[in-house]
């Protein structure tokens, strides 16, 4: 099975990955339909940053900077698209929009998450430390589980979560976010943001090896071309 790869599309001013590039509309849709041209299996939308210190958004303010492009891309893509959300709010209105997915980081609204995209056909990314509770409560719903890379851990954590995704992908479906993250400039030494495609490559790479189901990228073309060279040695 060939590890599949989400493409980040972060319709928001201050992105800590990409600069708020692709904030109007109409970049964020373009952003979107190349990395669908580039070979991505899934599309994630975001309407909030999750930097250091970035503003907390509302759910209303987060829904009117999504809505617009998930309607277009919705129309224009039989690409699975997610919504990175962690506002029930903001989840009911996706998933009703044609969202296939909800990719929530937080724990503390993943009840109300579970229920939203059981009820609407969705699936659902959630913290792995919530899938003993979810998977009692919801035995059916479709979820992936992520190690959470990068969030309040140092890089000793970072190292520990990559290396355990062999045992996490035993109890599920294993998705993993670490594009540019810390930890890769962390492990490679490189400052520059947007320069550190080697490193984001080998933690893709490692995760693909150790059964991750998806990687969460922002460089999508090289990421598919990574996944389907180590899908055919493993194959053969």
């Amino acid at each position: 099975m060939r590890t599949k790869v989400m493409g980040i599309v972060n319709v928001t001013p201050d992105s800590f990955s990409d600069g708020g590039l692709f904030y109007r509309p109409e970049q964020a849709l373009a952003r979107a339909m190349n990395m669908v041209g580039e070979g991505a299996d899934i599309i994630d939308l975001g309407g909030e940053s999750t930097r250091p210190g970035a503003t907390p958004l509302g759910w209303r303010e987060e829904w009117s900077r999504l809505e617009p492009v998930l309607s277009a891309l919705a129309g224009r893509t039989d690409v699975p698209i997610s919504v990175d959300t962690y506002h029930p709010e903001t989840a009911e209105r996706a998933v009703a929009s044609g969202a296939a997915i909800v990719n929530c980081v937080y724990s503390e609204p993943i009840a109300r998450m579970a229920e939203i995209c059981a009820s609407g056909g969705a699936e659902l990314v959630m913290p792995a430390s919530c899938a003993d509770e979810i998977a009692r409560r919801f035995p059916s719903l479709g979820v992936y589980l992520d190690p959470m890379i990068g969030f309040g851990t140092t890089r000793d954590d970072d190292l520990a979560l990559l290396r355990s995704i062999g045992e996490l992908a035993k109890r599920g479906r294993v998705l993993v976010g670490a594009s540019r993250k810390r930890i890769v400039k962390k492990l490679t030494g490189e400052k520059l943001t947007g320069k550190n495609l080697g490193g984001n490559l080998g933690i893709a790479a490692w995760c693909a090896l150790n059964g991750a189901h998806v990687v969460r990228v922002h460089d999508v073309r090289e990421t598919v071309q990574a996944m389907r060279v180590i899908s055919a040695l493993m194959d053969a």
